[in-house]
């Protein structure tokens, strides 16, 4: 069973990777290419194939990397959310992590989801929900840069070695 903390580290990593690659990919590559593709009308091949896809591996990427950070922490859990006990650095990055999924989970994907057409919605709804999905993207972005530094630098050495 000691092999179990390395296949959650290496989870997290690789969903971590995952998830703030296409973070990254959304805002700085997606949005600005929706806005060119939109007017040469050819939105629609990446509205319809890809933003869907990249989405679905969006949110469960986010979801992995919680859940396999929750694992790592294992008895330090509640110390880190505490920011007690040598886990305060990485609580920070945890607490950030944490609010990032929330905003993927409840802001980004069903407002993306009307976005796409996925849910019916109205122009004016289309429009409200453009606005709250690209500042929840835009906010994670911003989030990410301390979450990693906090998420990489955070444990003390007494939390690392368990004492």
């Amino acid at each position: 069973m000691e092999f179990l903390p390395g296949i959650a580290r290496w989870l997290h990593i690789m969903a971590g990777i995952t998830w703030v690659g296409l973070l990254y990919y959304f805002n700085l590559v997606q949005m600005p290419a929706l806005k060119d593709a939109a007017v040469d009308g050819t939105a629609l091949g990446i509205t319809k194939h890809i933003a869907p896809r990249a989405l679905l591996w969006f949110r469960w990427a986010s979801l992995a990397t919680w859940v396999a950070g929750a694992w790592l922490l294992g008895k330090g859990f509640v110390a880190a959310f505490l920011l007690r006990d040598g886990y305060a650095g990485i609580g920070v990055g945890a607490w950030l992590g944490t609010i990032m999924l929330f905003n993927v989970w409840h802001l980004i994907w069903p407002n993306q989801k009307k976005i796409l057409g996925i849910k019916p919605a109205s122009d004016a709804e289309k429009a409200k929900a453009r606005r709250i999905a690209f500042l929840a993207s835009r906010t994670n972005m911003m989030l990410s840069i301390p979450m990693l530094f906090f998420m990489a630098n955070g444990l003390s050495h007494r939390a690392i070695v368990g004492l």
